[in-house]
């Protein structure tokens, strides 16, 4: 459970910075620049410390990547300008759980006790209960249903490379091989890359670097813009596709992902403090009213687990 929730604490920092570098680069190019520095980030790690792009679950690896670290968060990319991130993340981080559990029971066969279904299941409601928006109600019809088609695009991305992960841990395992966190990123965040360089080359081949959809704060354009942005994709490159992602990996190697991604559903929680301090978001009654029922769903659920 330990490294699931060091997962959930690096990825509500990179959430935090995610949203900065959004608003100053755009969606596409501040996916596309945060992988590209993870890679290279992970790469020292993997070709010095680890297997790099060695073991029979690579190639298994590299698919989880395409859709978790490619497909899904290019749809997360598209959701965040058109419902807004606490919609998004409501979506992405309440709908993973349950898509990757049914997957993986149809597809790998593993079961979940009731009691850690239930476990799951009062997480969800309290992340529900804290981050559920209003304010998407006066948002047009056709943006309002295009955003949450995207949300559950980035649900199932995320759920579907937490199977993948762990139907290549089986396969490392089977092959007598074992595989650090750190590397089994690497490992994914190579198809990621693929995945999110595509929009990038389009967008260079029609002469616009800058995404249309991106977030404007200001007059934030300009040839400064990457020497007020170096410092938030350092920080998110590490909490998010670096650390958080080695300690997903970690907790995926050794934890079925309908357990997993329920701890990690906690995520947008554990955002309020970081946002109070970071962005002087002040969180309401329902909020911590929500946080608590999600936190006495992940104690249940550590209890089932043992």
């Amino acid at each position: 459970m330990l490294p699931a929730f060091l997962a959930t604490v690096l990825f509500s920092v990179s959430a935090v910075s995610g949203n900065r570098l959004a608003r100053w680069l755009g969606g596409n190019l501040a996916n596309f620049a945060r992988l590209l520095l993870a890679t290279l980030l992970l790469a020292l790690w993997a070709h010095s410390f680890g297997s790099g792009l060695q073991g029979a679950a690579l190639p298994i690896f590299f698919m989880s990547g395409c859709i978790g670290f490619g497909l899904g968060d290019l749809a997360l990319y598209q959701a965040l300008p058109r419902i807004g991130s606490r919609l998004t993340i409501l979506l992405v981080q309440c709908l993973a759980a349950p898509f990757a559990a049914l997957t993986e029971w149809i597809w790998l066969g593993t079961t979940l006790t009731p009691a850690e279904l239930l476990s799951g299941a009062v997480i969800l409601t309290g992340v529900g209960l804290a981050v559920a928006p209003r304010e998407h109600l006066h948002l047009p019809t056709k943006t309002l249903v295009c955003g949450v088609c995207f949300g559950v695009l980035a649900a199932l991305g995320q759920g579907w490379g937490a199977v993948l992960s762990r139907k290549a841990y089986d396969t490392a395992a089977l092959a007598g091989e074992s595989i650090d966190g750190m590397t089994a990123a690497y490992q994914r965040i190579l198809g990621g890359v693929l995945i999110a360089g595509l929009p990038m080359l389009w967008l260079l081949l029609r002469g616009r670097t800058r995404d249309p959809m991106r977030i404007r704060v200001g007059n934030d354009a300009g040839p400064g813009i990457w020497r007020r942005s170096s410092g938030w994709l350092l920080v998110n490159a590490l909490s998010g596709a670096v650390l958080g992602v080695g300690c997903y990996q970690w907790a995926l190697e050794t934890t079925p992902s309908g357990i997993v991604l329920p701890i990690v559903a906690t995520t947008p929680l554990v955002i309020i403090p970081f946002a109070y301090f970071i962005e002087h978001d002040k969180p309401g009654v329902r909020s911590l009213l929500g946080g608590m029922l999600a936190v006495i769903g992940v104690i249940g659920l550590t209890l089932a687990a043992r």
